[in-house]
This record gives structure tokens, C-alpha cells and sequence, in this order.
């Protein structure tokens, strides 16, 4: 089906499609009437005014919402900068927006939150297509991280791949009970690619995964909560040789409290992460993480932005990076 044009909205409103450009532009050139004809002709034909379009043409904001669910987890921190300096490199500007909740990120998607910027990148934590109630934003939205909803272009970061890498690492170098230190669900188990990863991997080395060795803290993004997860897990008499965080902000909590029980890493202990933080490479002993390929991810972001800026139209995409293991000396040696 033919997407209408100004051509179309000129012709229904009897006036030129220059005279269509300014009204929808919001520039006041037109009589009262004229703009009322141009705004009822466009809602007749089903003309969607590209915002997106208007931002590098110079009539928009060249604002764009660089939304985060929050500042104190290293990753979110990180890709929020990662990604404001690429627009910048781009001639467009970013404000930087915070969505703690699943309705906050759903607001910044559609736009509620997010009127002044003619595009937003959002990082979720919780946003689905049953959250947007199949709305698809009149702006150009990317999302960048968590599950496609076949509703944004999304970047759908290496999890899978990444911590598959991560747990036949540890497999290599003769680990075999492996622990998980993950964040509370829905389900009361992990979940998500990460764990597919993981379970994928334990398969093919024909172990079993068990679940007395899955833990979880009351966050998925805070220290705190690798944590109160460990002590959970070393208070359980569990026994285990491994113990692989989710992220390397839950892997950094989980280190204090083996620390403070007195088992050393990665002698007693092989510890790992998943991130790529900064914070990962300064740990006592330097973290194993698992990289998500920043660069690329940012870089697959800010494209497809700007190429829904300049006017493309068509289905929702999905760009799928890698991921790669970082080994360090949290994971120790082959045994």
C-alpha cells in the first residue's frame, strides 16, 4: 500500500503542497482556515507527519531522548554516554531521560514524556509488545537492548552467544558446579537469552543444570543485590566452584561477600560477569566479563535513527550484534 504524500494532502485540502509543508510544520504562513482544511485533509488520507524527517531538514528540534532505566548501574551509565557522544558526531543533540518503571518506558516510547525530541533510543528493562498495546510511536523510536517487540527497530544484543561463551569457559577450565547469581522474576528460576546461553552450553557438555545453585537478589542492576544473593547461597552449604553473575554489577557484589566469607578467587572460586563495565577491569582479581560489542550496538542504534530521520518507512528492523568473552583473572587457569 502507497504511504500518502504532501502531493496527496495538497490535493484533498485544494492548496499547494508547499502551503501543506508549512502548516504541518507548524510555520505561520497559512490563514486559520487553510490550516484546519490542511490538518482534516491529512487525517482523510492518513498522512503521518515525519517528525523524524523535519529534524535533519532543520525543521525539528534535532533533539533526540536518550533514555535509560536508571544512572547507578555502570552499564546504563555507559551506554547513555556511548550514545549521546555518537549523535553528537551526528550534528544532533540528546537529552538524557530516566524511565525507572515499565510505564515510564512505555511513555518515553510513545512519546508522552518525550514530546520535545524528534526521536528517542531507548534502553528497557521491561518493554513489550503488550506494554505498547500494539501503538506504534509517531516518532522515530529505536530500542536498544531486551526482546524485539515487533513494533521498534530494536539492537538486540549478543545474550545468548555471550553467556553460552562465558559458561563453556568455565567448563573448560574444569569447572563443574556452576552457580547463578540473577535477579527476582516472575517464574522464581532465571530466564531471558542469557539463561537459554547458559543451559545451551551445559548441554552440550552433557551436564545438568541445578537449580540449588540459582540464586537471586531483589534487583538486576544494583551490587547490593549480587550481594545478598551470595551470602544467600553460602549460608545454604551449597557447594560450588564457580559462580557467574548476570551482569558484572551483580558479579561485583557477589565478590564482596565471598570475600568477606573468606574464599578466594579464583582459587576456591571462579567468578564471572557480563557487561564489558569499566568497573569490571579494576576489580581485585579483574573481572571475567563478557563483551556485548558496544561500538557496534551504538553504532547499529544512531543508524537506524538517522536513516528513520531522513524519511525510511517500512516494517519495524532488528540488527542482531555478537558478544565475546573477556577472560581475566577472576576465572583463573585451565585446572
Amino acid at each position: 500500500m502507497k504511504r500518502p504524500t504532501l502531493e496527496d494532502v495538497a490535493a484533498v485540502a485544494g492548496v499547494s503542497p508547499k502551503t501543506v509543508s508549512n502548516v504541518l510544520r507548524g510555520r505561520p504562513y497559512a490563514a486559520k482556515a487553510t490550516q484546519e482544511r490542511v490538518w482534516a485533509a491529512a487525517a482523510a488520507v492518513g498522512y503521518r507527519v515525519n517528525r523524524a524527517g523535519r529534524a535533519l531538514a532543520g525543521g525539528g528540534s534535532g533533539r533526540i531522548a536518550v533514555v535509560v532505566p536508571n544512572l547507578h548501574q555502570p552499564y546504563y551509565a555507559e551506554t547513555a554516554e556511548r550514545l549521546i557522544l555518537a549523535l553528537a558526531a551526528e550534528n544532533l543533540t540528546s537529552a538524557l531521560r530516566i524511565a525507572p518503571d515499565a510505564d515510564a518506558e512505555r511513555d518515553a516510547a510513545l512519546g508522552s514524556t518525550t514530546a520535545d525530541a524528534d526521536g528517542v533510543i531507548l534502553c528497557p528493562r521491561r518493554l513489550n509488545a503488550e506494554l505498547l498495546e500494539g501503538k506504534v510511536p509517531d516518532r522515530p523510536v529505536v530500542q536498544f537492548g531486551g526482546r524485539p517487540s515487533g513494533l521498534l527497530d530494536t539492537v538486540v544484543m549478543g545474550e545468548f552467544e555471550g553467556f553460552n561463551a562465558v559458561t563453556r569457559h568455565l567448563l573448560d577450565t574444569g569447572r563443574r558446579r556452576l552457580a547463578l547469581v540473577w535477579h527476582s522474576t516472575r517464574s522464581g528460576r532465571p530466564e531471558g537469552a542469557r539463561f537459554e546461553g547458559f543451559l545451551a552450553a551445559l548441554d552440550e557438555s552433557g551436564a545438568a543444570p541445578d537449580p540449588s545453585l540459582m540464586v537471586a537478589g531483589s534487583d538486576w542492576d544494583r551490587r547490593a543485590s549480587g550481594y545478598e544473593a551470595m551470602v544467600g547461597l553460602l549460608a545454604s552449604g551449597a557447594e560450588f566452584d564457580a559462580v557467574m553473575g548476570v551482569n558484572d554489577a551483580v558479579a561485583v557484589g557477589a565478590l564482596r561477600a565471598l570475600r568477606a566469607r573468606g574464599v578466594l578467587v579464583p582459587d576456591d572460586v571462579a567468578l564471572t560477569g557480563f557487561d564489558d563495565t569499566d568497573e569490571a577491569e579494576f576489580t581485585v582479581p579483574p573481572l571475567t566479563t563478557v563483551s556485548p560489542e558496544h561500538d557496534a550496538m551504538v553504532g547499529a542504534a544512531v543508524r537506524m535513527l538517522i536513516e528513520r530521520l531522513g524519511g525510511e518507512i517500512g516494517a519495524p528492523r532488528v540488527h542482531r550484534t555478537g558478544a565475546h568473552l573477556i577472560p581475566r583473572a577472576s576465572s583463573g587457569v585451565p585446572r
